[in-house]
């Protein structure tokens, strides 16, 4: 089937050169230009709207952001009232005879105090309760589900974990990092169809947002076997590229995994490890104490020499690996590891790290010089807009400084790490040119120099991100011999630089030539 796509802009790749028209044959771009139509079975008319290369988010859980589709959502609660309010309307829609919510950020509400057991307890008693800090690495528990979990006076924080207790030595209801296993490991757990399920929300949701591309981190092997059923069926919608959470290495090792194994839909690149915590929980391991807690430098999840453990082992087996690092420190943990372990490789293997959140300009140096690639989600710069305050200015200086790391060569691709933001790469190009200046965000204000040109961040979003999973020869722009994976919007972004980039749509989605998503009365 030959398709020519016409009547508007097409863009094939970001800021560069642009055609009339593009023709698509079985789901590849054959040719483009300007002037008179070529042969084609179907003539599709953009009327008018402009034609880009398809997203591609570099960092998604993305079944558990479908499974997210299907809980309370928290974002935005400005006090512990309103939150007991939506959580309140959410028990007549459980999760198999459980609670669960995500979205809250103790310190955009009015109490600035976490969502502890007694707050839980004015929901329910007797359902049991549990919901996710935005970042994911703190949760929250009422006192039924600290009771089925086992968590009492008694209980001992586990290894990369902390129960938060009272003065009386007793929980709190407030989880940190792997004390949240604890309550998980009793949560009932969703069987095949409801992971199918999930997959194929959050699939769509993403593709109504532009997304052709998913990078799938942390990821199980139940993750990996429903995706590759919903691949075998003729049902996985959009491209996914799949990071096993590093626990998962012998099992990988076993079943003879290599980087590449798939197809073009579904691949296994490699391993996704997470170091250390969050700013928001005040866990992401820093250097020096935190300003706004002298009292705690964050959490160090996997210690130095495991570290390189995994990276070796991962090395061996050729497994790329994406390692998550917010605080300096940790950040700094990683970068050795590389340089010990893998070495120059890194530049060819486009070994990660995931958000390289807090880092110092002998970081960014190492990083450049090193070939690492960095994957990182702009819309944690206007959503955490207590950053500041946390580490104090000569910090924040060199937190998320996207300009000074393209400015330093660093590949990078961008992404939302959803479900803790939601995976709209408009949002995030807003917060990646603007860094919320207009909104008057502390830390755009701050670094206002970190800000990217708007052509700069669609290619973090589209040529760049493909890079870091080895995808440049199928995907990232519109050129003849690639994968005709497109987003058509209804203007042309690279003229936008403030909140007007917000007022993007996107009109319609495309996944090897066939349309996705359209956009109602699109």
């Amino acid at each position: 089937m030959r398709r020519v796509f016409y009547g508007g802009v097409i863009h094939i790749r970001p800021g560069g050169e642009k055609a009339e028209w593009i023709l698509v044959e079985d789901g590849v771009v054959k040719d483009y230009g300007v002037g008179p139509l070529p042969e084609a079975d179907e003539y599709i008319n953009i009327e008018g709207g402009h034609l880009y290369p398809g997203f591609i988010d570099c960092h998604t859980h993305l079944v558990r952001y479908g499974l997210s589709l299907f809980t309370v959502d928290l974002r935005g609660v400005k006090s512990l009232e309103e939150l007991v309010r939506r959580l309140r309307a959410g028990l007549d829609r459980l999760y198999m005879g459980w609670l669960l919510g995500r979205g809250w950020d103790q310190d955009k509400m009015v109490e600035r105090r976490y969502p502890t057991k007694d707050v839980l307890d004015q929901v329910s008693r007797e359902v049991p309760i549990y919901i996710k800090r935005v970042c994911g690495h703190i949760a929250a528990a009422n006192s039924k589900a600290l009771e089925l979990a086992g968590i009492d006076q008694d209980t001992p924080d586990p290894e990369g974990g902390v129960i938060d207790r009272d003065e009386a030595g007793e929980p709190t209801g407030i989880l940190r990092e792997r004390a949240m296993e604890l309550v998980e490991k009793v949560l009932p757990q969703p069987d095949v169809e409801m992971l199918m399920k999930a997959a194929e929300a959050g699939i769509e949701d993403m593709l109504s947002r532009g997304v052709t591309t998913a990078h799938l981190v942390s990821a199980t092997p139940e993750e990996w076997m429903i995706l590759e059923k919903l691949n075998q069926m003729g049902r996985l919608r959009m491209r996914v590229r799949v990071y096993f959470d590093y626990r998962h290495l012998d099992w990988l090792v076993e079943k003879g995994f290599k980087r590449g194994y798939g197809d073009d839909k579904l691949r296994f690149m490699g391993i996704k490890i997470i170091t250390d915590g969050s700013l928001g929980g005040r866990t992401a391991y820093l250097s020096e104490p935190y300003s706004d807690d002298p009292s705690t430098r964050g959490v160090l999840i996997v210690p130095f020499e495991e570290l390189r453990r995994v990276v070796k082992a991962s090395f061996t087996h050729g497994f790329q690996l994406a390692i998550h690092g917010i605080g300096d420190a940790a950040i700094e943990n990683i970068v050795k590891a590389y340089e010990e372990e893998i070495g120059g490789e890194v530049r060819y293997r486009r070994d990660r790290i995931e958000h390289a959140s807090v880092l110092r300009p002998d970081l960014i140096e190492r990083i450049a010089e090193l070939g690492i690639a960095v994957s990182t989600q702009p819309q944690f710069i206007t959503s955490d807009t207590w950053v500041v305050d946390r580490l104090g200015g000569e910090r924040a200086r060199y937190t998320y400084p996207l300009g000074t790391l393209a400015r330093r060569g660093v590949l990078m691709g961008f992404g939302s790490d959803c479900p803790v933001e939601i995976p709209d790469p408009v949002v995030g190009l807003y917060a990646a040119v603007t860094r919320g200046r207009d909104d008057g965000v502390p830390l755009g204000l701050l670094t206002p120099e970190e800000g990217l040109s708007t052509v700069e961040a669609l290619r973090y979003y589209t040529e760049d991100a493909a890079k870091l999973s080895h995808d440049e020869e199928l995907i990232g722009t519109l050129e003849r011999g690639k994968r005709f994976d497109a987003v058509l919007l209804d203007r042309k972004v690279e003229r936008l630089t403030d909140r007007d980039i917000l007022e993007t749509r996107v009109v319609a989605t495309f996944v090897d030539g066939l349309m996705m998503y359209q956009r109602a009365g699109g």
